[in-house]
């Protein structure tokens, strides 16, 4: 039978320890992309499942969104609970539900048992993605965490580019079952290795004198969590129903979100043992990487939103070859985010943070005055060096948040880290779309004359290298306001 190996943070320094070290990284590394493929992989299904259940977009999108609104609604509500509780076995647990939840997904016999097994998988994802973070600070020595948080990054990145190739792969053979159903091996070989080498009863291990009292620890904020929740699924669905318009249910949605949002902070003022302690955005830097994590995922997106009309209709590219050039981005994220953790490592993760956003501004404002004579080339190579800076940001501000927390708070804030970036998405997706959208004064954007997309695209990447801007001003302002260490 197997048994779980018990590795402290100190002891991963010595040549003993390293076997365990690596396992414990691989299975950490394999729940981020699980976690991140299960995101992306759906997506490209979406005419297939429409198909197959004889269902309209605005039911099969569900697909998407029950696994999306289940992250972005329970991500710091679980890595608080992993804070709290066992956060080994809450893992596991994440890992075990990731696992049959992809099960069902590949055997639902109807679209709604399929939307409700993609939100048990999305529950899962959401484990996977906070507490993996949180890990790290009891698996590396201090030293190496800028490294090891390049890898997570690395592998998240790979299973968001990895996703609609795979899927589209799948569907065109085996067919849609299979594109839940390849999570199945994967899952059993991270829960055999988390169980395997993942540190036991580590947080209890870790605490020490400065850890608060059990009795103030013990207690979970159910108010809290449920009011976040729903405060969270409003604005994810103001931001993403309606294909790009934003009508009177939007609307509706977006003051239920910021009504639940005072309510919540209010509710966190009074309780005994808050869900978010306030008192954490009065920490700068906490508060600085937060705010800039988002800005940056609002403008990664727009890459997203954007570059495919532009390739399509300003360069005239065809479907594949619009699938290879934008996959460029995600796999240089892939190949760089270990060489920049070890950056980050060596030259300091608050320093490397500023200029990873130095480079997202300068790629932002070379697309922004890209002539479309340059063709492909003249693409890719600002989404270079975007991705480069983005890889080199997103490693730097991860290690200089999760380097120097409390145990007992590792699981939280890694859940607000990933909060704040799924956030980013959600917004760029919907505010970046609409200023393109804008920019390009076409009813419809599919058949928008070319020269028109090519000043949308300069119009929304000024204003992207704007919204950088304004993010680096944020975290040069936190180094500032930070007290000496």
């Amino acid at each position: 039978m197997l048994k779980p190996i018990i590795v402290g943070r100190d002891e991963a320094v010595t040549g003993s320890a390293e076997p365990s070290v690596r396992c414990a990284l691989a299975s950490l590394s394999l729940s981020m992309l699980l976690s991140s493929l299960g995101t992306s992989i759906a997506n490209v299904g979406l005419p297939t499942f429409a198909q197959a259940f004889n269902a309209s977009f605005q039911e099969v999108q569900w697909i998407v969104l029950a696994y999306l609104l289940a992250i972005t609604t329970l991500i710091v509500s679980v890595g608080r609970l992993g804070d709290i509780t066992d956060r080994r076995r809450l893992l596991l647990a994440g890992i075990f539900l990731f696992t049959v939840a992809s099960v069902l997904c590949g055997v639902a016999p109807t679209l709604w048992l399929l939307i409700a097994a993609r939100a048990a998988q999305g529950l899962g994802a959401a484990i996977m993605m906070s507490l993996a973070m949180a890990f790290v600070g009891e698996t590396v020595p201090k030293a190496k965490t800028g490294s090891a948080m390049g890898l997570l990054g690395a592998m998240s990145a790979i299973g968001t580019a990895l996703g609609p190739s795979l899927g589209g792969v799948l569907i065109a053979g085996p067919g849609w079952r299979a594109i839940f159903l390849v999570n199945v091996p994967l899952g059993v070989l991270t829960f055999v290795l988390a169980y395997r080498a993942l540190p036991v009863d580590c947080q209890k291990a870790k605490t020490g004198p400065k850890t608060e009292p059990k009795t103030e620890r013990a207690g979970f904020d159910t108010m809290g969590t449920l009011l976040l929740a729903l405060t969270l699924a409003a604005y994810a669905l103001a931001m993403t129903m309606g294909r790009g318009s934003f009508g009177p249910l939007n609307m509706a949605l977006l003051l239920a979100a910021v009504f639940g949002a005072g309510l919540f902070v209010r509710t966190e003022a009074r309780v005994a043992s808050p869900l978010i302690r306030l008192a954490m955005f009065r920490d700068p830097s906490l508060s600085a990487s937060l705010a800039t994590s988002a800005l940056v995922s609002t403008v990664m997106m727009a890459t997203l939103v954007v570059g495919p009309f532009y390739l399509s209709r300003a360069l005239g590219l065809d479907t594949a070859l619009v699938g290879i050039v934008l996959s460029v981005g995600p796999i240089v994220v892939a190949l760089t985010g270990v060489p920049a953790g070890r950056i980050a490592d060596r030259f300091g993760a608050q320093r490397m943070t500023v200029v990873g956003l130095i480079g997202i501004a300068a790629g932002s404002f070379m697309l922004a005055m890209l002539p479309a004579t340059l063709g492909v080339p003249g693409y890719i190579a600002p989404i270079v060096v975007i991705t480069v800076g983005y890889a080199l940001f997103q490693t730097a501000n991860n290690t200089a948040v999760m380097t120097d927390i409390r145990p007992d708070q590792r699981g939280v804030i890694s859940g607000m880290l990933n909060l704040s970036r799924n956030l980013g998405l959600i917004t760029g997706a919907s505010v970046m779309g609409a200023v393109f959208a804008l920019a390009t004064a076409a009813t419809d954007i599919t058949t928008a004359d070319p020269n028109a997309v090519v000043t949308g695209m300069r119009v929304t990447f000024t204003v992207a290298g704007v919204l950088i801007v304004v993010a680096l001003a944020i975290a040069v302002g936190s180094r500032a306001q930070a007290p000496p260490k």
